[in-house]
């Protein structure tokens, strides 16, 4: 009897303990939440008028449980935000979101309904490190104050309705190694210095705007992993710079713009897969390099000015004459066009 009382109030202690335990994990949940950060996210969520979006959004619980929001472990504070695919919700960005000092990562992604220019709020988020605002419709220009966020390392803002130059303030960010601000409405040169102080390799996307002018001489010191320049108005000669067998260049488009330059003269990064400069006025011959890069799978330079032969041998089977065509005098197979010993 005495071994089962024993045991009985061995096991009440361990309920006990337990239960306390759960409390205070509760409590702990509950407290880590820091008041300033709740006060700026409840504020973002009226802005929006409260939508379903934001329904775990309540007073009475920890923002850190809320859908969307990310804390750090150890301190509490909301470090990141993501709001997405929601075609309900609309208006503009809340100048509410600056309230998030610690912010990090900030994401709002295909959110149709969201309209008007980034807020000057933005520029108070010291700590950001990615800000992805894409698939809104969100207009005006990409702010100068966006140099202001020294600790940014990507900056998305791609498929918007953003008009205007880049500005030259990005180039300044000294930790900034990916940009994307393809599908908007941009205009004006590309600043010379863009991504220059990349300290890892360079992730660069400018299609789909009106970009004119030529591809800065200065994008030949930039180690680019990746570049897509495609379907803008620049011109000029100076892409050759882009390519080079030490380059660590993967993804290269230069397609649709009129760029002219002499392709024979060029060595090819051993890693490129994909290469489009079609649509064109680039001169000269096929490197017959191109041969002998493992790696490639996409190689299209129609729409040119090309001459001589194109290259045989190792991978080049894989390409048909939709890759060459319309060029000035390129010949040989797969072109019907023979050439001419």
């Amino acid at each position: 009897m005495k071994t089962t009382t024993t045991a009985m109030r061995t096991s009440l202690v361990l309920v006990l303990l337990l239960a306390a335990a759960s409390a205070a994990a509760a409590a702990s949940s509950k407290d880590r939440c820091h008041s300033d950060d709740k006060k700026a996210l409840l504020a973002i969520d009226a802005a929006f008028g409260t939508p379903y979006h934001f329904a775990s959004w309540t007073p009475d619980s920890s923002c850190c449980d809320w859908y969307g929001v990310d804390c750090d472990p150890f301190t509490g504070r909301v470090v990141g935000l993501s709001i997405f695919q929601d075609a309900n919700l609309t208006g503009t960005i809340p100048d509410a979101i600056g309230g998030l000092v610690h912010l990090r990562n900030l994401m709002l992604h295909h959110l149709p309904g969201i309209s008007g220019p980034i807020p000057p709020a933005i520029a108070r988020l010291s700590n950001l490190s990615m800000l992805i605002i894409s698939y809104t419709g969100v207009s005006g220009p990409v702010p100068s104050f966006l140099g202001k966020l020294t600790a940014l390392t990507l900056l998305e803002l791609p498929f918007n309705s953003l008009t205007g130059a880049i500005p030259a303030s990005l180039a300044a960010l000294p930790y900034l190694s990916g940009i994307d601000l393809s599908r908007n409405r941009l205009t004006g040169a590309i600043p010379p210095l863009l991504l220059s102080r990349s300290p890892d390799q360079a992730y660069l996307v400018l299609s789909h705007n009106n970009l004119s002018g030529g591809i800065p001489a200065e994008f030949a010191a930039v180690n680019f992993a990746h570049l897509d320049l495609s379907r803008n108005t620049l011109t000029g000669g100076d892409a050759s710079g882009l390519f080079g067998g030490a380059k660590e260049l993967q993804y290269l488009d230069l397609s649709r713009n009129a760029l002219s330059f002499n392709l024979s003269g060029v060595e090819l990064p051993e890693q490129l897969y994909f290469v489009d400069v079609s649509h064109n006025a680039i001169y000269g011959g096929i490197p017959a390099q191109v041969a002998n890069l493992t790696n490639l799978q996409f190689f299209n330079v129609s729409y040119n000015r090309l001459c001589g032969g194109v290259p045989t041998g190792g991978n080049m089977a894989r390409f048909d004459a939709y890759n060459y065509q319309h060029n000035k005098c390129l010949c040989g197979p797969p072109l019907p066009t023979t050439c001419n010993k």
